[in-house]
């Protein structure tokens, strides 16, 4: 039975109760109080605390109800399992998250004239007219099955749609029932911590993509950061730091732009299959728009041994307010996540994963897709021409795929500087410092070096900004 040393402040405009509550939440939630552990009873307790037993049962009816605490009859009151509410808790911390990034972003494009940012799509040329149709022919039918919750793993319609789209575009292999749809990578990310377990060690590339970083840390995995070079991740690091797991974005590194070769992979391949209860996750992040050779196949696709596991989005290709990811599963975890997550509701509505379902079925998304790639080259490599013009460019790279360029600078001013300068004159451009993992800031290359993205940008938009940059560096 933990010893619960509990301050009650009686000149708190916070009721006895409630304060009560609160430590015994947070000693939960923190792991002070161990799943099972036996909690003092309501008599002990008041009596420790000097106040009316009242009181402590008011508080152990709240943590009852909330799901903290469990009732045993003619036992007394245990601290539950909170993996659950933990997840619950994520979601909404996602939420908040989300709602602050939507927040920034609106500061931002009040603040700055011009804004290279590699999150950012040209929706001129968006199929508004197909999907306002598809739409329309999804909600203007009477049928009941739309308010019906939905399966958990996602609508079948719309997972069989992308495990169509999967195997012919990228070379995924897999079945209907491995493929789990949610709200965003990050959610997905999430449900991994009762499928995986807790405690594992997570090697990923630095820089990389953060956002994914800190939700694997968030699920109080340890985060190994790797060395890497041209090629990707070196095998002999993933060897040395031994981790359990290992995130990585083969097809196109991001914020670098590297693809991992055919060598490589078969070597992480290998490693995963010789080391028990281990596993890649594969982001393909950004990887639909490829300017240079054939679209680069999946890691998953040459997976033999089930140990990849397949992660994807459309907020990417169509757009960032359409919060559709998905996951593959391999075969050996199907079992482990019915049973710890398959009881969680979708997190995207079912009449949108229905529109999205009839926009891949119908062909739409492939040719909205290709049109797109036609589009983002003409910007890439009107952009590209502008740079190789300015003595400022030391070297591009990071050119074969995406929407962004990684730029090194030549002169005496650090990419900070030039980032803050930039500001002045309201234009937006990115350190390439700031992908890094927090405490793991390095120059790369020897030279300072900018992420300028262009998706968003047309071609005068280009000019003025790169103009601006030139006018920092040779004032």
């Amino acid at each position: 039975m933990p010893e619960l040393m509990i301050h009650l402040e009686n000149d708190s405009r916070k009721p006895l109760y409630e304060q009560i509550y609160d430590y015994i939440r947070m000693s939960i939630a923190d792991g002070k109080i161990s799943r099972g552990e036996k909690l003092p009873s309501t008599r002990f307790l008041a009596g420790h605390l000097q106040i009316s037993r009242s009181t402590v049962e008011l508080a152990y009816e709240q943590l009852l109800s909330e799901g903290y605490i469990e009732s045993q009859p003619y036992k007394g009151y245990y601290a539950s399992d909170i993996s659950e509410l933990y997840l619950g808790e994520e979601k909404k911390e996602q939420t908040k998250r989300e709602e602050q990034r939507l927040s920034d972003q609106k500061k931002i494009e009040e603040e700055y004239q011009i804004v290279f940012s590699p999150d950012r799509n040209d929706f001129e040329y968006f199929p508004y007219s197909t999907w306002r149709k598809i739409s329309k022919e999804i909600l203007s039918v009477d049928d009941p099955y739309l308010l019906y919750a939905g399966e958990a793993a996602g609508e079948r319609a719309l997972r069989e749609a992308v495990c169509s789209y999967l195997y012919h575009a990228r070379g995924v292999k897999c079945r209907v029932e491995q493929i789990v749809v949610g709200a965003g990578n990050e959610y997905l990310l999430i449900l991994l911590a009762p499928v995986l377990g807790t405690k594992k060690r997570v090697a990923v590339e630095n820089p990389t993509y953060l956002k994914a970083y800190r939700t694997l840390e968030n699920m109080q995995y340890e985060m190994i950061p790797l060395e890497w070079d041209a090629s990707g991740i070196k095998i002999e690091e993933v060897q040395k730091m031994e981790p359990d797991i290992v995130y990585t974005m083969p097809s196109h590194q991001f914020p670098m732009g590297t693809v991992m070769p055919l060598k490589r992979r078969l070597e992480i391949l290998h490693w995963a299959a010789e080391k028990e209860g281990s596993y890649i996750i594969e982001d393909y992040h950004d990887s639909e728009f490829r300017y240079k050779g054939k679209p680069i196949p999946s890691l998953q696709g040459s997976d033999t041994n089930g140990n990849v596991i397949y992660i994807g989005t459309f907020s990417k290709s169509i757009s960032p307010s359409i919060r559709v990811s998905y996951m593959v599963l391999p075969e050996s975890l199907l079992d482990a996540y019915n049973a710890t997550c398959g009881f969680y509701a979708s997190t995207v509505p079912k009449e949108q994963q229905m529109i999205l379902a009839s926009f891949l079925n119908g062909g739409y998304f492939e040719r909205y897709l290709n049109k797109m790639r036609g589009i983002y080259r003409g910007k890439h490599d009107y952009f590209l021409s502008l740079l190789k013009k300015e003595a400022w460019v030391h070297k591009i790279y990071g050119d074969h795929a995406g929407m962004h360029l990684l730029v090194e600078l030549n002169g005496n001013m650090t990419a900070q500087e030039v980032v803050a300068a930039a500001k002045e004159k309201g234009l937006r451009i990115y350190d390439l410092e700031e992908y890094m993992i927090p405490g793991q800031k390095k120059q790369i290359g020897g030279y300072p070096t900018l992420l300028l993205g262009y998706g968003a940008l047309n071609e005068a938009e280009m000019e003025k900004g790169i103009k601006i940059i030139r006018s920092i560096l040779f004032e």
